[in-house]
């Protein structure tokens, strides 16, 4: 978004024109719409950013809920916004660590400013692109505690502040930047706050391990089963005795697994009538041995994040298959058994084995009413195809673990 499309956006007539629109619910009638509105006597640029920003809003419902009828946003803004239902749980615990007054330093459209405003702290949101700046403000608005400030996150005054919230910028125009000393704030500066403020540094999950200071707590965060971010938490905003944590957040609510150190990978053993998946962020905080041992598990192979066990247990910490078959992987044999059970449908999982699941399918000529779950994996060294049946637990199953 330019300078000239916000300024049309924020006028009273681009607000109001964008809040009279009906929800954005695909191009199909584009074209009608925008002569509807030029006929009406508004002009192109105004018609373009209204349209823009209901596609947008539409889109933000996912990670704002209906907060997004009555924000702004930026495509960018938007993609690297952190879910309000990830905000909260950030906001949080600057409030259980009694700070008072917290600077989100490159807080982009105002995700995280508006969760802890919420929770009535004090925040200062400082982002040195001035359009988004402009559209942080507006989304902040409603909070009379939470000021916008328009400059460079290592310049900024901290005077009166008590807690930092940082989200580095990884890309620039062009590409995604890799060495942690070109990020906009670098890595460098914000452990440098963290060793004087209560402090949270939102960062990719797929972060270089080596990276974490020992002295954080990092906690990886996975929304509807994907891996969303990685939080190193330092002061008193990180837990005592945690250093490694998978916060899951889906339809069950809120669950995580929390361990001082990186847990000890559980033995290999026989496959069971189970296999367990581990969600994204318990494999990335390395927290496969501790969930493997607690549902009684065995590793299906040392190297690979699969674990079997005898009995199906309810967790948010994996997705649970009952194997159904268990085959060496040939593809003439699975060819054969697939098209005797007559399954048509097919979900293909696979780790340790090097192959193109969509390619794989194609080769297989699936055709069927059935469906099915088919794992590529080793099991002892060996590789082998597990067809599977997800396993789908009532509100009568045993405890949720």
């Amino acid at each position: 978004m330019n300078q000239s499309e916000l300024r049309e956006l924020l006028s009273a007539e681009g607000l109001r024109l964008l809040d009279s629109l009906p929800t954005w619910q695909s191009s199909d009638e584009i074209v009608r719409t925008v002569a509807e509105l030029r006929k009406a006597g508004h002009s192109p640029g105004l018609v373009a950013a209204v349209l823009s920003q209901s596609k947008l809003r539409a889109k933000a419902t996912g990670k704002f809920g209906p907060f997004a009828e009555r924000m702004l946003f930026t495509e960018a803004g938007l993609e690297q916004a952190t879910r309000l239902s990830v905000a909260a749980q950030h906001a949080g615990r600057f409030a259980k660590a009694g700070v008072k007054w917290v600077a989100d330093l490159g807080c982009g459209i105002g995700a995280d400013a508006l969760a802890i405003a919420a929770l009535e702290l004090n925040v200062t949101a400082v982002e040195r692109d001035e359009t988004t700046a402009a559209i942080a403000a507006f989304n902040l608005a409603p909070w009379n505690n939470a000021q916008v400030v328009h400059g460079d996150a290592e310049s900024a005054d901290l005077t009166g502040i008590d807690g930092i919230y940082l989200d580095p910028a990884r890309r620039d125009a062009r590409v995604r930047l890799t060495n942690p000393a070109d990020w906009t704030p670098s890595l460098d500066f914000a452990f440098g706050l963290a060793e004087r403020y209560p402090t949270g540094i939102k960062l990719g999950p797929g972060i270089d391990r080596d990276l974490i200071p020992h002295d954080a707590e990092a906690q990886w965060v996975s929304v509807g089963r994907d891996v969303v971010e990685l939080g190193l938490w330092f002061g008193a905003v990180a837990r005592p005795g945690i250093r490694r944590a998978a916060l899951v957040i889906g339809d069950h609510g809120t669950a995580e697994l929390t361990a001082a150190a990186d847990s000890e990978d559980e033995a290999a053993g026989e496959l069971g009538q189970y296999l367990y998946e581990p969600d994204g962020s318990v494999i990335r905080a390395r927290l496969i041995g501790d969930l493997a041992r607690q549902l009684n598990g065995r590793m299906l192979d040392t190297s690979i994040a699969y674990f079997s066990a005898d009995a199906a247990v309810p967790t948010p910490f994996a997705s649970c298959f009952e194997i159904v078959a268990d085959f060496a992987l040939d593809k003439r044999t699975l060819k054969k058994e697939l098209a005797n059970r007559k399954i048509g449908t097919l979900e293909i999982k696979k780790r340790g084995v090097d192959i193109d699941p969509a390619t794989f399918r194609t080769s297989l000529s699936l055709k069927g009413e059935n469906s099915a779950t088919l794992i590529l994996t080793r099991v002892g060294g060996k590789r082998r195809a597990l067809l599977a049946q997800r396993t789908t637990f009532t509100e009568t199953s045993a405890t949720t673990v």
